[in-house]
């Protein structure tokens, strides 16, 4: 398990790298499931679009994606599913032994309608100090062009932070047009892990079909956040590995 030298080296090249066939289509399929009846549960209580207001501003018609953060605390199978060592193998071959998690998010994009996103950096959202973070984005049905795929501009990474430009925090549309990043069409099971210094988006769905992802963002568990933004519930949980900042200090048991 984990990255083959030659996918690490198109990692450390290109800041993502596609995994075929990481999960099963059957697997990815009882995903999908879990997934939607949580979007349907979640809809009867709440708004759960989370279309960003650059797209909502630009739009010529209303787009939706639906959205939930922590989904390991709404499904034992998204539980489980974030440290299953095919998954938490591949961020180790990046980040190192030890991964912690940040937060998951739950995307669906639906039929015909769902939300693109502008393209943009994961770091100025929560930026850290060794720039470990990265995230992996999981297909949990085919993912061709027209369903609004991952896209990247390879080899982004290495220009680092960029500039805000947006109130969303996205990058210009004339400078960045989605246009110009490469998509990363996919089957169900397929994996993309990517650094949060890419520059990466995705476009708008107009297929017959939902499109259904789940992110994964991790982290070095020594890398400290140099702002206290994007908390989660789920925060700091360890996916493999250990965190040794937790113990700097000796714990003396004293007995009554």
């Amino acid at each position: 398990m984990g990255l083959s030298p030659e996918q690490k080296r198109f990692y450390d090249d290109n800041g993502y790298v596609v995994i075929r066939g990481v999960l099963s289509r059957e697997e990815a399929e009882e995903y999908r499931r879990e997934l939607h009846g949580l979007a349907e549960r979640l809809q009867k209580i709440q708004e759960i679009d989370a279309t960003w207001s650059s797209v909502r501003q630009g739009g010529a018609k209303k787009t939706v994606i639906l959205h939930c953060h922590d989904v390991q605390f709404q499904s034992a199978a998204m539980a489980r599913l974030i440290v299953d060592p095919r998954i938490t193998s591949l961020a180790a071959s990046v980040i190192g032994p030890n991964v912690q998690l940040h937060h998951t998010k739950m995307f669906i994009k639906p039929p015909e309608k769902g939300s693109p996103f502008p393209l943009h950096q994961d770091y100025p959202y929560f930026p850290h100090q060794k720039n470990s973070m990265m995230a992996a984005v999981i297909y949990f049905d085919d993912c061709p062009e027209e369903k609004g795929c991952f896209r990247v501009v390879p080899g982004s990474h290495k220009l680092g932070p960029l500039p805000i430009q947006q109130d969303d925090l996205s990058l210009s549309p004339e400078e960045w047009p989605i246009e110009r990043a490469t998509p990363l069409p996919g089957k169900a099971g397929d994996v993309i892990l990517f650094s949060y210094l890419i520059i990466h988006g995705s476009g708008l769905n107009v297929s017959n079909e939902a499109r259904t992802t789940l992110l994964i963002q991790m982290r070095d568990p020594t890398d400290p956040p140099t702002v206290k933004a994007h908390e989660s519930r789920g925060q700091g949980m360890m996916l493999a590995g250990i965190d040794p900042s937790c113990c700097t200090t000796r714990v003396v048991e004293i007995e009554a």
